[in-house]
C-alpha cells in the first residue's frame, strides 16, 4: 500500500472518529455549575468498570461478549483500547487484584493473570468458578472486591417475580480470591448491578432493580446498606421496603426485612454506584454516592436515563437528586448510563452501554 494511500485512510479514520464525537450531543447533559463533560472514548456496549494498577481501565459488556481495556495518559486522556477477551457470555462484570482481571460470566468467574503487561496479546481466561446459575435472566453481574479481601458476586433471581431457592438466586455471594468459601451474604436482593463500600466505614451499600409489571410508579428501584452479613431485603416478598407483593406477600410481611435505605424512582433501573474519594469535586461531595440510572424499559412514560446522586448525613441517605440528566429528551433516549468509576485525579468516568460510550466529567471553579 502506497504513503498516499495510507494518508488517505488515516485522515478518513481521523475524519469518522470525529463524527462519532459530534454525534452525541453532550451539550444537552445538564450538569451543575463548574462541571463540564465530554467524550472520553468509545467502547460498543460499556457497561462496568474498574482500575488497574498502572493506567489502565478495564470494562465489561453484556451483549457484546468482550471485555476492553483502555489506557490513559498522564493527563487521563484516553489513549489505547485493547479487547482482552471475548466470545464470553455477558461478562459485564470486571474486578482488578494483585495484577489479575477478574470477569464474571454468568456461571463463571475467570481470571486473566498478568493482565496489564499484556493488553496487546492477553492470556488464556483461567476458571476460578463454575459455582453459579447457568440462567441468563438477571444473569449477568456486576463484581468487586470488598474491603474484606473477598470477591463480592450478585446473584439475581431467575424471572420478573418468583420465590426462588434463597441459597441460590436473589442474593449477594463472596467468596475468597480463589474461588473457595463461597457463601451468601445478603439475601431477598432481586437483581444488583453495582455496589461499592463507604470509604470510612467500609459498609457495604448496593442498589437493586425492583420488580417490573406491577404499575407504572411502583414499586420503587432501591439503594440498600448492608453493614454485616446475613441481612434480607425483602423480594420477592416486599419491595421498597412498605410493598407487599400482590402475589408472594401474604407470606411474609415487610416489617420482617430490612428497608431500603433510600427508594429511587420507580423503574429507573440503578446499576453502577460508586462513592466519591477524589478530591477535583467540591467537598461536599466527598464520600457521597453516585449511581447510573440505566433507565426505564416498559413504563408507559420513560424514567431514569441519568447520573444521580444520593447524599448522606450520619450514615443516612438524606436526599436523592439528579447529577447529569439530558440522555432522556422527551420519550427518546440517546444514551443509557452504566457505571460510573473514580479516575484518580478524581474525575469522574461515565459508561453508557446504549451510546456505546465513555464520558469523563471534570470540574473546575468558575471563580
Amino acid at each position: 500500500m502506497s504513503f498516499r494511500r495510507l494518508v488517505v485512510l488515516y485522515t478518513l479514520l481521523l475524519t469518522t472518529l470525529s463524527a462519532c464525537a459530534q454525534a452525541l450531543p453532550l451539550e444537552r447533559i445538564k450538569l451543575p455549575p463548574g462541571f463540564r463533560i465530554e467524550l472520553w472514548t468509545r467502547i460498543d456496549n460499556a457497561r462496568a468498570m474498574t482500575l488497574g494498577a498502572q493506567g489502565t481501565v478495564f470494562v465489561g459488556s453484556r451483549s457484546g461478549g468482550r471485555v476492553h481495556a483502555v489506557k490513559y495518559d498522564s493527563q487521563f486522556r484516553a489513549t489505547q483500547t485493547f479487547v482482552v477477551a471475548e466470545g464470553l457470555n455477558m461478562p459485564v462484570g470486571v474486578a482488578f487484584r494483585d495484577g489479575s482481571l477478574y470477569v464474571s460470566a454468568v456461571d463463571r468467574i475467570l481470571r486473566l493473570d498478568g493482565i496489564e503487561a499484556r493488553l496487546a496479546s492477553p492470556p488464556k481466561p483461567q476458571v476460578v468458578s463454575a459455582a453459579f446459575p447457568k440462567e441468563t435472566h438477571h444473569g449477568w453481574k456486576f463484581i468487586a472486591f470488598g474491603p474484606d479481601g473477598k470477591l463480592y458476586v450478585p446473584v439475581g433471581a431467575p424471572c420478573n417475580i418468583c420465590e426462588p431457592d434463597p441459597d441460590r438466586y436473589a442474593n449477594i455471594m463472596r467468596m475468597n480470591a480463589d474461588g473457595s468459601q463461597l457463601e451468601v451474604f445478603a439475601r431477598g436482593v432481586r437483581n444488583s448491578v453495582g455496589f461499592d463500600w463507604h470509604p470510612q466505614t467500609r459498609e457495604l451499600w448496593f442498589t437493586d432493580n425492583g420488580r417490573d409489571r406491577l404499575a407504572d410508579d411502583a414499586p420503587p428501584c432501591e439503594l440498600n446498606h448492608a453493614p454485616r452479613a446475613g441481612m434480607h431485603f425483602g423480594y420477592p416478598y416486599c419491595h421498597g421496603g412498605t410493598v407487599s407483593d400482590p402475589e408472594f406477600g401474604r407470606k411474609h410481611a415487610c416489617s420482617e426485612f430490612t428497608a431500603p435505605a433510600r427508594n429511587l424512582g420507580p423503574h429507573v433501573a440503578p446499576l453502577g454506584m460508586r462513592f466519591y474519594t477524589g478530591a477535583m469535586f467540591p467537598a461536599q461531595y466527598r464520600n457521597q454516592i453516585f449511581i447510573a440510572e440505566h433507565g426505564s424499559w416498559n413504563r408507559s412514560r420513560k424514567i431514569g436515563y441519568r447520573v444521580m446522586l444520593v447524599r448522606l448525613q450520619d450514615g443516612k441517605a438524606v436526599s436523592y437528586e439528579p447529577f447529569a440528566e439530558g440522555w432522556l429528551q422527551g420519550e427518546s433516549a440517546w444514551g443509557r448510563p452504566a457505571d460510573v468509576l473514580v479516575l484518580p485525579d478524581g474525575s469522574l468516568l461515565v459508561s453508557d452501554d446504549g451510546a456505546g460510550a465513555i464520558y469523563r466529567i471534570t470540574y473546575r471553579h468558575a471563580g
